[in-house]
Protein backbone atom coordinates (compact mmCIF):
# COMPACT_ATOMS: atom_id res chain seq x y z
CA UNK A 1 0.00 0.00 0.00
CA UNK A 2 1.52 3.71 -0.84
CA UNK A 3 2.02 5.80 1.82
CA UNK A 4 0.48 9.36 1.85
CA UNK A 5 3.20 10.58 0.20
CA UNK A 6 3.36 8.77 -2.49
CA UNK A 7 0.54 9.56 -4.68
CA UNK A 8 0.83 11.59 -7.85
CA UNK A 9 -0.65 14.82 -6.78
CA UNK A 10 -1.06 16.13 -10.62
CA UNK A 11 -3.14 13.04 -11.13
CA UNK A 12 -6.70 13.48 -9.97
CA UNK A 13 -7.60 9.48 -10.32
CA UNK A 14 -4.39 9.19 -7.78
CA UNK A 15 -5.46 12.33 -5.70
CA UNK A 16 -8.83 10.73 -5.00
CA UNK A 17 -7.39 7.51 -3.84
CA UNK A 18 -5.05 9.27 -1.93
CA UNK A 19 -7.97 11.12 -0.14
CA UNK A 20 -10.49 7.75 0.20
CA UNK A 21 -7.17 5.97 1.61
CA UNK A 22 -6.07 8.60 3.79
CA UNK A 23 -8.81 11.10 4.69
CA UNK A 24 -7.51 12.38 8.22
CA UNK A 25 -4.30 13.18 6.25
CA UNK A 26 -6.01 14.72 3.39
CA UNK A 27 -7.96 17.01 5.62
CA UNK A 28 -5.13 18.14 7.65
CA UNK A 29 -2.73 19.13 4.34
CA UNK A 30 -5.99 20.85 2.77
CA UNK A 31 -6.48 23.08 6.63
CA UNK A 32 -2.40 23.37 6.10
CA UNK A 33 -2.30 24.68 2.64
CA UNK A 34 -5.05 27.08 3.47
CA UNK A 35 -2.99 28.66 6.46
CA UNK A 36 0.44 28.51 4.31
CA UNK A 37 1.22 30.31 1.32
CA UNK A 38 1.59 28.24 -1.35
CA UNK A 39 5.47 28.16 -1.72
CA UNK A 40 5.44 27.26 2.08
CA UNK A 41 3.13 24.36 1.59
CA UNK A 42 5.13 22.98 -0.78
CA UNK A 43 8.18 23.56 0.71
CA UNK A 44 6.29 21.36 3.56
CA UNK A 45 4.80 19.22 1.67
CA UNK A 46 8.23 18.50 -0.04
CA UNK A 47 10.38 18.22 3.06
CA UNK A 48 7.73 15.10 4.58
CA UNK A 49 8.01 13.57 1.39
CA UNK A 50 11.62 12.95 1.57
CA UNK A 51 11.45 11.91 6.02
CA UNK A 52 9.08 9.62 4.84
CA UNK A 53 11.48 8.40 2.05
CA UNK A 54 14.99 8.37 4.22
CA UNK A 55 12.34 6.45 7.14
CA UNK A 56 10.45 3.96 5.41
CA UNK A 57 13.09 1.41 5.45
CA UNK A 58 13.39 1.72 9.07
CA UNK A 59 9.89 0.52 9.74
CA UNK A 60 9.82 -2.75 7.69
CA UNK A 61 13.50 -3.57 8.79
CA UNK A 62 12.99 -6.96 10.97
CA UNK A 63 14.57 -6.87 14.51
CA UNK A 64 16.72 -9.78 13.97
CA UNK A 65 18.75 -8.07 11.11
CA UNK A 66 19.51 -5.03 12.37
CA UNK A 67 22.88 -3.61 10.44
CA UNK A 68 25.05 -1.08 11.59
CA UNK A 69 25.49 2.41 10.88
Amino acid sequence: MKSFYEFNRNSLQERLEQYKLYPEMALFHIALREEMGEEEYQAFYCAEREAQKLGAPLLYQNVREWTAA
